[in-house]
């Protein structure tokens, strides 16, 4: 079980999409789930997204600073999940 970043739920990390801070402080999706890194979780959901861009959750978890790529990235993911 992960907790969202957005929404603060627990669920199975399955259904959850998972970001990464590699160890070369590039962020990025881990659509695999087995990447090495530094992880948080975010529900299938564009509500929990903006959630995590409004409270900071993103930047927390991976403790870092995140670049609108990765955004946009998310979104784009969660687009083509919700189609």
């Amino acid at each position: 079980m992960r907790q969202c970043i957005g929404c603060r739920e627990m669920k199975n990390k399955k259904e959850m999409i998972r970001v990464i801070r590699s160890a070369d402080e590039k962020i990025e999706l881990d659509v695999t789930g087995k990447k090495n890194g530094r992880g948080a979780y975010l529900c299938f959901s564009r509500d929990c997204l903006e959630k995590a861009v409004k409270n900071h959750g993103l930047e927390r978890s991976l403790k870092a600073a995140i670049p609108e790529e990765v955004y946009d990235s998310l979104i784009k993911e969660l687009e083509t999940i919700e189609k």
